[in-house]
């Protein structure tokens, strides 16, 4: 199977869902000329045309304005706000517009809408274009939160995301965008509540979301050498989140370890953790263990920056401490 870049694969389902239907349009800032600026738009405007691709003003309530109403009205609009960190310049659109609209007039009226942004660290771009803030959507009834960790993933995702009849928030992550991953030429649709588990195992559950699936499987891959066997699992959607993957994973292996890159306290973290310990935790062996941001802005710096984003060495010695717990009883 061929191997291409995240931001490629974004690009595609992006192509082949303007292809595949008149409705579907695209606006943000910069993504037509200049393709996005991690390159995810890149030709569709040469493409579709300004039309359907719109370079946008720099106004997140804009963007999300234009777009609900298009929503409203029978186009299938894809949003992009730059980075997440500018979304609360929008929350009035997204929580008192987008997420009621449906349930406001009785179902009688949908919202085709995806906004696509980019969370995360990584790449030193300062305490304001860094966060992670995914949690916040997931508290808003109405509301569905993607986060793919792999090429494939954010391409079958995204198409399933456009042809949603509601409003899906799409995260990608910034040092993904640069990832290879391999991606059937065939269509393919990722159904949105639907969980991966990236890697299987016996010992103990690890769930991780976006960037911080990749350092879990290199976590898992250094521990299996130590006789420790990890099973790694992506939700992929946060909502709807595929419960039974996960309850079916700690009824296995008793143990559990939750990682993200987000601040831990308020953390979507924090939520699985509430469903594990509500419906399995007479199927826990040990205290359930969370590995996330430091509650710190994000630094600009890039030595600093790197001790304030969880890592594979804190995600090694989590599990540890989570399996000594359970040898040491």
């Amino acid at each position: 199977m061929r191997k291409i870049y995240y931001n490629q694969a974004i690009c595609e389902a992006l192509r082949e869902e303007m292809s595949r239907d008149k409705t579907v349009f695209l606006l943000g800032e910069d993504i037509g000329k200049y393709g996005g600026v991690y390159r995810a738009t890149l030709s569709l405007m040469n493409e579709f045309g300004e039309d359907r691709v719109k370079d946008t003003p720099i106004s997140e309530t804009a963007i999300c304005g234009v777009a609900i109403g298009a929503a409203i009205t029978g186009m299938h609009p894809v949003a992009e706000i730059m980075y997440i960190d500018f979304f609360p310049i929008a929350m009035g659109q997204i929580v008192n517009q987008l997420a009621q609209i449906s349930y406001i007039y009785g179902g009688q009226v949908k919202v085709p809408l995806v906004i696509r942004t980019q969370g995360g660290a990584g790449v030193s771009a300062g305490a304001q274009h860094s966060k992670s803030l995914e949690a916040w959507f997931t508290h808003i009834p109405g509301l569905k939160v993607v986060m793919p960790s792999t090429s494939y993933d954010a391409k079958g995702l995204l198409k399933a995301a456009i042809r949603d009849p509601g409003p899906v928030i799409f995260i990608e992550h910034k040092l993904l965008y640069g990832k290879k991953g391999s991606v059937p030429k065939e269509e393919y649709i990722i159904e949105l509540g639907a969980a991966d588990v990236k890697r299987k195992g016996t010992d103990i559950t690890l769930i991780a979301i976006s960037r911080m699936v990749l350092e879990s499987l290199e976590a898992a891959e250094e521990l299996e050498k130590e006789g420790i066997s990890v099973e790694v699992i992506d939700p992929r959607t946060l909502v709807p989140l595929d419960t039974k993957t996960l309850f079916d994973s700690v009824k296995k292996t008793g143990r559990v370890v939750i990682v993200h890159e987000a601040w831990k306290r308020g953390g979507f973290g924090a939520e699985i953790v509430a469903e594990i310990v509500e419906n399995c935790f007479n199927f826990l062996k040990s205290p359930i263990k969370r590995v996330a941001g430091k509650e710190v802005h994000i630094p600009y710096s890039p030595a600093l920056e790197k001790l304030a984003i969880p890592n594979k060495e804190e995600i090694i010695q989590a599990i540890k401490e989570s399996l000594n717990i359970f040898s040491n009883n």
